[in-house]
């Protein structure tokens, strides 16, 4: 089969590409797919350089019924299926991994209907996985015969039953194949412990781990005062199965990246120098996404600050017919017609601080015709779509999208039913321009109770319109 074909070419090629290095504390991550500066490029073009060493393809937002969604980078399905089949994205994977770069999958994302009920689910999905995006067999593979270098966890919604199972028996896997690293990933938000990934983390192996310091209180933009990556740091060397675990500082990849947490490259410079003087975990640099990185030219900052990139030094490296494939990475600039949400529908629930910020949608026809952002809902201040009546009660009736807060905890509709999450420590739910968030009180009510209406935000920046 043709990955047997890739793996003897990545061995011809070891000379001219340098392998990913996870030890390494000075490697530059960056998700593909959501295209949220709408101007995303094919992914073989992102791979003509050495800036980034791993790329997260995302999102898996469907499992263990699989649903793919990587915008317009891929729009094709299997006939008779709704599976994606993506052999242009299969060929630039393997460009990229010719390259030395880590192609991974990222699992969950803010939308999408995905979890597990019960361990001997998630093991069976494990085996799934294995059939379809690394070195087993079935008949439909998404990319062909490319072998991908890892999962993602992007877990914000459901419980966290099956994780730890399914990691298990997937690393099981790995292990059956020699010829290559894999990894496991996960991209947890910074309040300490994450509220969906926190039982994982403490149970299951785990190689990186990309924090999102932002849209938060513990974001790049609160440092030093309130950054806390001293508490992952504690938690990589005392808690994580994996010791050895690194840590990445995740940033937004642009100031329209997300609601908050953006720092330029002089200052994201000035606080890795800082983090990679003190902490042994770090392990380098997550941006979201890198369509927002590579327009701002933050990327570039980053690799220099980041010294040379190990992924992709050397000789460019031509594909022979014999092997991968004799073209070069696509060129086309994707369009923005396809995205995990319809920009005319609300949101799906999901936390609000994740790798996805909010942006505000229009206003409708009951509302008034500036585009100025929504007003805080606080007390009696309501919105004229509020809709609950009342305080969030968990297990409640709810509608669409809503979102609210009740003191200190955050609450999401989900499946048309409250569900109250609590923030981390010290902090308390409000709803600003962005949405709810957790943040710290300073000085204002702790007790906040209020609800968004199904139209009061919208789809999280990072999707195409």
């Amino acid at each position: 089969m043709l990955f047997t074909r890739v793996s003897a070419a990545l061995a011809a090629f070891a000379t001219y590409a340098n392998a990913f290095d996870v030890n390494s504390n000075a490697n530059y991550a960056s998700y593909y797919g959501q295209n949220s500066a709408k101007n995303q490029k094919s992914l073989g073009e992102y791979c003509r350089d050495a800036i980034e060493d791993v790329i997260i393809l995302a999102f898996m937002n469907g499992f263990p019924n699989i649903l793919l969604n990587f915008a317009s980078a891929c729009e094709t399905t299997f006939e008779g299926s709704t599976l994606l089949s993506c052999p242009t994205m299969a060929k630039d994977i393997q460009y990229c991994q010719l390259q030395g770069k880590a192609v991974i999958l990222s699992m969950g994302g803010a939308s999408g209907a995905y979890g597990f009920t019960s361990d001997s689910e998630a093991t069976s999905f494990a085996d799934t996985m294995w059939n379809t995006f690394f070195k087993g067999s079935t008949d439909q593979r998404p990319f062909g015969d490319a072998v991908l270098d890892g999962v993602d966890l992007d877990i914000e919604g459901g419980g966290s039953t099956g994780y730890p199972a399914f990691i298990k028996q997937l690393r099981t896997h790995y292990a059956s194949d020699s010829s290559k690293s894999y990894y496991i990933t996960s991209a947890p938000q910074c309040p300490f412990p994450d509220a969906y990934l926190g039982p994982t983390l403490d149970n299951a192996w785990f190689d990186m781990v990309y924090v999102q310091f932002y849209n938060n209180y513990c974001g790049l933009n609160a440092y030093p005062s309130a950054f806390n990556f001293g508490d992952w740091d504690n938690w990589a060397k005392t808690k994580s199965v994996n010791k050895d675990v690194k840590i990445y500082i995740g940033a937004p990849g642009s100031p329209t990246a997300a609601s908050s947490g953006y720092v330029d490259g002089a200052a994201l410079k000035a606080i890795y120098d800082d983090i990679s003087s003190n902490y042994s975990s770090l392990g380098g640099i997550m941006t979201w996404d890198i369509s927002q990185s590579r327009t701002s030219g933050i990327a570039t900052e980053i690799r220099a600050a980041l010294g040379a990139g190990e992924a992709g030094k050397g000789v460019p490296i031509e594909h022979d017919n014999s092997e991968v494939s004799s073209e070069e990475p696509t060129s086309s600039t994707t369009s923005s017609t396809t995205s995990i949400e319809d920009p005319n529908e609300p949101t799906s629930s999901a936390p609000p601080n994740d790798i996805n910020a909010f942006e505000q949608l229009p206003p409708d026809a009951s509302e008034s015709s500036s585009n100025s952002p929504a007003e805080p809902i606080n007390g009696s201040s309501e919105r004229t779509n509020d809709t609950s009546g009342g305080c969030p009660v968990d297990g409640a009736s709810c509608s669409g999208s809503q979102q609210g807060c009740n003191g200190q905890k955050f609450a999401l509709c989900a499946n048309g039913k409250w569900s109250l999450i609590p923030c981390a420590p010290g902090t308390t739910c409000t709803i600003n321009n962005s949405g709810v968030v957790c943040d710290w009180p300073n000085g204002s009510t702790t007790d906040t109770c209020a609800v968004t209406g199904g139209g009061s935000l919208r789809k999280r920046l990072g999707y195409t319109e």
